[in-house]
Order: C-alpha cells, then sequence, then structure tokens
C-alpha cells in the first residue's frame, strides 16, 4: 500500500463501476508514477498502479513529499473530497480538476469549478462551456498496446471472431451512445456484402436491457443474426485485441464527453466514422482517417460505410493514415507528459 507522506499527486476515482474515468486512471497513473510521485485513489484497480484506500486519506499528514500535494478530480464527488481534505481536515492541498463535459454545468458545478486552482478541459469544446480559462489536454492512447495485427485471421480465430471485413461499435449499450442508430446503419449495408460482419461488445446496465433486447429483436426479424453479433463486455487486458481485430469502427453516439474508442480504433489501423459530438471532430479527419456525419444521421452513416466496403483499397489507406494521425498528435504519453507539467507548476516545482 503506498505510503503518502512520500506522495505529490493523488488523483481519485471514487466510482466502483468501471468508466472512462477508472480507464483514464488506469492507464495514466502508472506511466506519471515514473516522473512524479503520485498515487490513485479507488476500488479495485490493476495491481500495477499505485494505490492507496480512501480511509488512509483522513489519517495523512498535512504535507507531502515536495510540501503541498495536488489533489487531481474528474468528478463532482472528488471535488467534493478535495475541498473537504483542503478546508475541514487542513490538509495542505492544490486542487485540479479535469472537465469533459459538453454543456454547461449546473450551478453546484459551477461553484465547485471556481474553487479549483487549476483547469483541464479534455477538448476545445469542452473547453469553451467553463467560466474561467484552462488548458486543453486532449486524452491519448498507449499506441503500443493498440496496434495493427501481425496476422489478423489468426487473431480473429483466438477471439472467435468471424472472418471478412469485421466492423465494430463498442461501449456501453444505451440510447445516448447510439448503439440503435448502428443496427440500423448495417441493417442497409451487410445484406449487399454477405462476407462483412458487425460487432457490437458492450455492457447493459439492468435498466438498459429492454434497449438491448429491442435491437436483438430487430437484428432477428432482419435475419442478420448470422452478420451481426453482440458481446458483452470482455476484460480491460483483452479490449485492446477486440479493435486490432477490426476493419473498420462506427462511433455513432447522440452524446459524448469526450469519447476515446475512435483513437483506440484509428491507433488499430481501423478507419472511423463518427458522428460529430464529444470530441470526434477533433479526432477523426473527415475524409482521410474516416467521415464525419451529423448526429441521427443513418442516412450519411450507411452510405459511408457502404463506400467503405466497396473500395477495399481507401479502407486501407485510411487505416494506415488513421495510425500514423494518432502516433503524431494523440499517444498516452503526450497526454501524461502534459498532465504532469501542471502537477509540478501546482506544486512549485
Amino acid at each position: 500500500m503506498t505510503d503518502l507522506s512520500t506522495i505529490d499527486v493523488i488523483a481519485p476515482n471514487f466510482k466502483r463501476r468501471h468508466s472512462g474515468v477508472t480507464s483514464t486512471v488506469i492507464r495514466l497513473v502508472p506511466l506519471q508514477a515514473k516522473q512524479i510521485a503520485i498515487t490513485s485513489c479507488a476500488p479495485d484497480l490493476p495491481p500495477e498502479v499505485p494505490n492507496v484506500a480512501w480511509t488512509k486519506l483522513l489519517g495523512m499528514t498535512r504535507n507531502g513529499l515536495s510540501g503541498p500535494r495536488v489533489w487531481h478530480a474528474r468528478r463532482n464527488v472528488e471535488m467534493v473530497a478535495g475541498l473537504a481534505l483542503k478546508y475541514a481536515l487542513f490538509k495542505n492541498m492544490r486542487l485540479l480538476f479535469t472537465s469533459a463535459a459538453q454543456r454547461r454545468h449546473k450551478p453546484f458545478t459551477r461553484w465547485l469549478i471556481r474553487q479549483q486552482d487549476a483547469i483541464i478541459a479534455t477538448s476545445s469544446k469542452s473547453a469553451a462551456y467553463l467560466e474561467r480559462p484552462a488548458e486543453v489536454i486532449r486524452h491519448g492512447v498507449d499506441c503500443a498496446q493498440f496496434s495493427p495485427a501481425e496476422d489478423k485471421a489468426a487473431l480473429r480465430r483466438a477471439l472467435d471472431l468471424p472472418s471478412g471485413t469485421l466492423i465494430g461499435c463498442f461501449g456501453r449499450i444505451r440510447h445516448q451512445k447510439g448503439n440503435d442508430l448502428f443496427v440500423d446503419a448495417m441493417l442497409r449495408v451487410l445484406p449487399d456484402h454477405p462476407d462483412a460482419h458487425a460487432l457490437i461488445m458492450g455492457r447493459a446496465t439492468a435498466n438498459n436491457q429492454d434497449y438491448l433486447d429491442d435491437l436483438k429483436a430487430k437484428v432477428t426479424a432482419a435475419g442478420l443474426e448470422g452478420q451481426i453479433h453482440f458481446r458483452d463486455e470482455v476484460p480491460i487486458d483483452t479490449l485492446a485485441d477486440h479493435f486490432r481485430a477490426l476493419d473498420l469502427y462506427i462511433a455513432p453516439q447522440r452524446w459524448e464527453g469526450f469519447g476515446l474508442t475512435p483513437l483506440e480504433a484509428m491507433a488499430c489501423c481501423a478507419p472511423v466514422i463518427a458522428t460529430r459530438v464529444g470530441a470526434f471532430e477533433e479526432l477523426v479527419v473527415d475524409g482521410e482517417t474516416g467521415n464525419l456525419v451529423e448526429i441521427e444521421d443513418v442516412d450519411a452513416m450507411a452510405s459511408h460505410t457502404q463506400a467503405l466496403l466497396s473500395d477495399p483499397e481507401k479502407m486501407l489507406q485510411w487505416g494506415q493514415a488513421a495510425r500514423a494521425h494518432v502516433l503524431a498528435n494523440f499517444q498516452l504519453q503526450q497526454e501524461a507528459d502534459a498532465i504532469v507539467a501542471i502537477y509540478r507548476q501546482l506544486l512549485g516545482s
């Protein structure tokens, strides 16, 4: 267990269920720990992630290794905890918040943000909704882990995935993620391409089970259950392999905070068709690494998919351009370095 007297930065993640923030902490903290004394404070993290139980926060020394500590929150509840540590328990804290939301914040959130010493926004769109200056630091991906498969056919056999062209749509199964839009587009396209398959992979919570059941029923009614496949959420250590098995990725979201899956797909040489939500317009180069479509524009989604399935050479070229784009602009190390620079500013080092 981490000794908090030797720590300069604490990155909390109080949500027990796996989420985008969980993924961010798991990806970044081990990298940042090579540069600065940092720990997470979260339940159920992999052993390679430095971690401390929240109960240890109550009795930690006022100062850390360098004097003050940075408390890097990514949710309201974590901002509240940082304020409590600073003002109720008199810990010497510098408060940092990362905002991914692309909407006007509620009054309480705006008040919490005003109490922070510094703000990071994950995209220019997110920064535009803040009422104070923010440093824009976009998410990155581990381009060694998310990389093209050396033998895609063998990888698919190992994962029990179909051969032929494989189109993916990964993430939580719910209305805002647009899974129904993806299914509708595939129902239009796949009958003309019997060698192509669509893979919907992710978890549906109990209150979204009816939504998932309706999607499966629609696929069955169309007689395409042999081409449109549903899989539950996979362990995080096998997620990259599923991206590496793809030829094309579609991100059909109606709403998104940032949205990391297009980057993960592009890093694996899969071009991306994405809606204009989240940071997608800042990630996908329209006409070079994929296509951008308006929200709920199933016609455009289907049309662009049809065009790429009919032109495998273009799909291959765009996939190669997509990986080059991620390597140049969205590597995880770049994100980690930029955030560590903010930590050092707050620590005065």
